[in-house]
């Protein structure tokens, strides 16, 4: 199997958690959530397992005692930006997956398929999507009408016709290192919230004329993003039930 690393966004600070503690650290099942999206990348076969740390970024490190590297993001400039200050590590040659510190209930199976497609289709990038009964709040997948992937639209910015998509992007991904690379310095903070989108680089990929794809998660709980203590409440009780089941 071919090798490929993984980066880890863990740099937040999670205000809706009305907590201190950066984001990341609020645990499920006693175990700090991002813990999980690690496992779940080693499971996966992940050669490099790198975490994004920037609020509170020595609390982050002094807790994950998994074996990994660190990238530290000084400012909380965007997504984009977060991948940008991993570079170094991550470098040019091979694949490499983006998950989020904060879906702790992603699994190593779900990003292997992920993996396998993309290489299968030899994408420039490949999205992890789920197809939701309420997409509200999602970025959508667009695609055109024999089902290829066309682009991803942010909520806010969706016409009639888009809100209707029920294909959501779950925000993590699999690039090809040297179209990530090359997407990542051509980057604009051109938008309202004056941030570098990592969304922004498919449609760069795209642009550059490779081929993108999206695979829907068989369970959408895997994907569940947790942003409030009602949402960290909901991936114990799933974790829980998983554990026990």
């Amino acid at each position: 199997m071919d090798k490929f690393k993984a980066v880890i966004l863990a740099a937040g600070k999670g205000t809706r958690m009305k907590s201190d503690l950066p984001k990341v650290l609020h645990k499920v099942c006693d175990k700090p959530m991002v813990h999980y999206s690690i496992e779940a990348a080693k499971d996966a076969g992940a050669t490099d397992v790198i975490v994004i740390v920037g609020y509170q970024g020595q609390l982050v490190k002094r807790e994950v005692v998994d074996v990994v590297k660190f990238a530290e993001q000084r400012e909380q400039l965007g997504t984009g930006h977060a991948v940008k200050c991993a570079q170094d590590l991550i470098g040019e040659t091979g694949d490499v997956l983006v998950l989020c510190g904060d879906t702790p209930l992603i699994t190593g199976d779900t990003l292997k398929k992920l993996y396998e497609l993309h290489k299968h289709e030899s994408n420039g990038v490949t999205v992890l999507s789920a197809i939701m009964d309420d997409p509200t709040g999602y970025g959508r997948i667009i695609r055109d009408t024999d089902g290829k992937f066309l682009k991803i639209v942010e909520h806010k910015d969706c016409t009639e016709e888009e809100l209707k998509v029920n294909e959501i992007n779950s925000g993590m991904y699999v690039f090809n290192a040297e179209a990530l690379s090359a997407s990542l310095s051509m980057l604009t903070n051109d938008n309202a919230q004056g941030e570098y989108y990592l969304t922004d680089t498919i449609g760069i990929i795209k642009s550059a004329g490779l081929k993108i794809n999206a695979l829907p998660v068989e369970d959408i709980n895997e994907i569940l993003g947790v942003n409030t203590l009602e949402q960290l409440a909901e991936a114990e009780k799933i974790m829980k039930a998983r554990v026990e089941g």
